[in-house]
């Protein structure tokens, strides 16, 4: 059963310099109880897509074009006060990519937790407090967590409760932006098991943003590769990992260094386009090694080329 359908989105940020296509008609669905990795280069647009599920993509961005529906719902067609009491946190919820950022420095943890259960359930502090112990437990703290500030937690323990927290409400959906930036390889291990045993208890469906290819590998049901505002390819893990076809995408797979293979780690030359002033036709022409005459000329569409695995490229 489908949960999220998503259709010719177009997220534009209106700078001085001009209009910034950062999201330009890109189109997905999501089941229930499914994880998409969402896979690209910094700048390609990943976070710009979690901002717009949540209809609260900052100034001077906005959505211009497109629908979100979710559960039944577009709502790029909500006021602000349905989508706080309808939508936020109950059908959809983020884990930030700044732990640090996103914790307010002046309130405890348990202040923190408690204030969704407080708004949307009407629940009293004191009757918040269970709930919130059993949660942090799930996410591997202590209890003794709730009374302290911030700025007394370690980076991976911040993590931790910003996970905690988009998931208090136990919603549909849970979008985790690049959850394991500025973490060491050990904390980032503890954060993708944890996110695995999410994804079984909860059977909850997950976007998981990041640009390291590797670290969804295990947990992503569905991997779409975004390039300049668009999304290139898209599939199951086992078809883009196994069978990748865009060159972008093969590009990102042979820059991982592999474990038990020589192979020689490559890299893709040049730099992602500007994109208040895309190139005409295939954005990654520039830096492609198979570009034709078209890819200059006509942009390519999403085309299935097997089952449930869809490409933008000239070569198919």
């Amino acid at each position: 059963m489908v949960l999220l359908e998503v259709k010719n989105l177009k997220t534009y940020y209106y700078t001085l310099r001009g209009v910034v296509r950062a999201v330009d008609n890109v189109s997905f669905s999501l089941e229930r109880g499914e994880v998409l990795g969402l896979v690209g280069e910094s700048g390609c647009g990943k976070s710009t897509i979690a901002w717009s599920l949540l209809n609260m993509v900052p100034p001077p961005g906005r959505i211009t074009g497109g629908s979100i529906v979710i559960d039944g719902i577009d709502i790029t067609k909500l006021s602000e006060d349905e989508l706080r009491r309808k939508v936020r946190w109950k059908k959809v919820s983020m884990i930030f990519q700044g732990a640090m950022n996103a914790l307010n420095p002046v309130f405890t943890i348990e202040d923190q937790l408690a204030e969704p259960l407080m708004i949307h359930k009407g629940l009293s502090k004191k009757e918040s407090r269970d709930i919130i112990a059993k949660l942090l437990k799930m996410v591997g703290l202590d209890e003794t967590i709730m009374r302290r500030y911030p700025h007394e937690l370690s980076g991976g323990q911040k993590q931790r409760v910003i996970i905690a927290m988009a998931l208090i409400l136990n919603p549909d959906l849970v979008i985790a932006d690049e959850p394991t930036t500025a973490l060491d390889v050990i904390v980032q291990a503890q954060i993708i098991n944890l996110f695995k045993q999410i994804k079984q208890r909860y059977k909850m469906a997950m976007i998981f943003i990041t640009h390291d290819l590797s670290l969804i590998a295990e947990i992503a049901d569905k991997v779409a590769v975004m390039y300049a505002g668009k999304i290139v390819e898209i599939g199951s893990a086992d078809q883009v990992y196994g069978n990748p076809l865009h060159p972008y995408t093969q590009g990102l797979l042979a820059s991982i260094p592999r474990l038990r293979k020589r192979e020689e780690i490559k890299w893709i030359p040049g730099v992602p386009p500007d994109l208040s002033r895309p190139p005409p036709g295939c954005r990654f022409f520039p830096r492609c090694q198979y570009v034709m005459d078209i890819c200059k000329k006509e942009e390519p569409v999403l085309k299935e080329v097997e089952p449930g695995h869809y490409v933008a490229c000239h070569l198919y």
